[in-house]
């Protein structure tokens, strides 16, 4: 079988060429348009040279012209590198330097960035403007580019290169996950077998750089709906976005499911078209889903559980589990049962499965499997063994076989929907001369569900305070990885192999919270 994710343009070429494609602000085109745009531009991207495996990146705040450089790079055989809006100039030129892109796609929000990133990462070599405004010196506008001859679709397919999406590494430097053309279908077909159809009018609400947010795009394009764009979330431009083009469907953490139900407008805005929501991330509370169950009678919600290595859920907890007759059966902590593409086992350390409502680590396997990570052989082969992604994950499986998370394995931090390693925020923090030591652990946070903590330990006779700290950080690494909080010790404590304990250092934080890992 030929899997490419390019076919579903072609499929709408053919079969519903007048059906609005996409919505972004102004903007509304069909997908015959977004047809012939993609080809065209695919023909630019081949006479700046980009041919079958280059990496092309993309460093934008969420639009239309996003999904059109999405399918352009698939239709060239080339491999997106979407960038983190989030990140500092230095992450981001981190990431193009270790997969080697040539060709970026900027917006407007991100030239100031432009001479630092450029600066660290000389591989930079084209830089395209995204934006309307005057194209700035030594880049070339992007409009423009729609006037190229356009390109056939080279077909690329199956195993071959799609993506490369940056993580964040447990040794303080991203990782590159190269993902295929059949492992982000996988991802997608996973979420199209639930029963529960993705409907006519998706919102793009989460970062398109984002795996999940990237994840609705292909989920819509091989439905064959439309995508309606906001440039990033806030309530009032969700609530807008709903009433204005009866949004049907969309994908939230439940941090912004609680962001849009706390807005003060909100009961002045008709949001009775929302029909489907898939949230993930972090489990929703029973407090949440009762407030957003009165809120939206007729909203079905869905969580997913899944991570960048398998581009995107492996396991998926359907609405029956959300409604009061369902919540009775006592899942809803859980993060669902595996996917059809997908197979999940809780393991030991040496990786063979434990019985139901044993704890260990969650691995899983599937289509939607990652090819490895972008040159790292070696923590490619500890978290992939024998075809098998190694979470990091600690969970049980209960003999529905459903997935209870009770604890990270991997020393890192979910705040807002988005992983941050404690080794990265560690890295940064040691690098004030003031600090002898550091430890970052996740604590309980009411609006982030755990935010990022720093112990630190002063070098003797050296001061520093929370605000110099914060301040310094924040020229190394995005600003969602800063600590959120910060205290001052005279030393951490360390086991007897001279290990900092962080366990002690939690124990203190979540002894009294309802729940050890959100």
């Amino acid at each position: 079988m030929t899997v490419s994710l390019t076919q579903c343009l072609h499929r709408a070429l053919q079969q519903y060429p007048d059906r609005l494609a996409t919505i972004h602000a102004s903007r509304r085109r069909t997908y015959r348009e977004i047809h012939a745009r993609v080809a065209s531009l695919a023909g630019a991207l081949r006479a700046m040279g980009v041919s079958k495996g280059d990496r092309v990146g993309i460093l934008s705040l969420n639009s239309d012209r996003y999904l059109e450089v999405y399918l352009a790079v698939f239709w060239l055989g080339a491999a997106i590198n979407p960038a983190n809006t989030r990140w500092s100039a230095h992450e981001l030129a981190y990431s193009f330097r270790d997969c080697d892109t040539r060709v970026l796609f900027i917006d407007d929000a991100h030239l100031p960035l432009a001479d630092a990133v450029h600066a660290e990462a000389p591989c930079v070599q084209q830089w395209i403007y995204l934006g309307d405004a005057p194209c700035p010196a030594a880049m070339q506008a992007y409009e423009p580019l729609m006037a190229t001859a356009p390109v056939d679709d080279v077909g690329a397919a199956d195993r071959d290169l799609a993506a490369v999406f940056y993580t964040g590494g447990t040794t303080g430097f991203p990782k590159g996950v190269q993902l295929s053309h059949e492992s982000i279908m996988g991802a997608a077909l996973n979420r199209l077998a639930q029963g529960h159809p993705v409907g006519p009018v998706y919102l793009h609400a989460a970062p398109l750089f984002h795996l999940a947010g990237a994840m609705g795009v292909f989920w819509q394009f091989v439905s064959g709906g439309t995508h309606m764009v906001i440039k990033s979330f806030t309530p009032l431009d969700f609530m807008q976005a709903v009433q204005q083009e009866q949004v049907s469907d969309t994908l939230l953490v439940p941090t912004m499911v609680q962001m849009v139900l706390d807005h003060p407008e909100f009961s002045a805005y008709d949001l009775g078209s929302l029909k489907f929501l898939v949230y993930g991330a972090s489990p929703i509370s029973e407090t949440l889903l009762d407030r957003a169950t009165t809120a939206f009678p007729d909203l079905q919600f869905m969580q997913g559980y899944g991570m960048t290595e398998l581009s995107g859920c492996v396991t998926y907890l359907g609405p029956e589990f959300h409604t009061p007759a369902g919540r009775a059966r006592g899942k809803l902590r859980s993060a669902g049962r595996a996917a059809p593409m997908a197979e999940v086992k809780i393991v030991d350390s040496e990786g063979q499965e434990l019985p139901r409502g044993t704890v260990g680590e969650i691995a899983a396997r599937g289509m939607s499997t990652m090819l490895g990570y972008w040159n790292k052989p070696e923590e490619t082969a500890r978290t992939l063994r024998d075809g098998w992604v190694h979470s990091g994950d600690g969970a049980y499986m209960d003999e529905d076989g459903f997935i209870f998370i009770v604890d990270r394995l991997k020393d890192m931090i979910v705040s807002g929907g988005e992983n941050v390693y404690s080794a990265e925020v560690e890295n940064a923090v040691l690098k004030h001369p003031a600090i002898a030591s550091c430890a970052v652990i996740g604590v309980p946070d009411d609006k982030w569900g755990e935010r990022v903590h720093a112990v630190v330990v002063l070098k003797p006779g050296m001061d520093c305070t929370p605000d110099a700290l914060s301040t310094h950080c924040k020229n190394l690494i995005a600003g969602y990885k800063c600590p959120r909080s910060i205290e001052f010790r005279s030393e951490l404590p360390l086991s007897g192999a001279g290990k900092i304990m962080k366990n002690r250092l939690r124990e203190a934080h979540w002894s009294q919270a309802n729940r050890r890992v959100n």
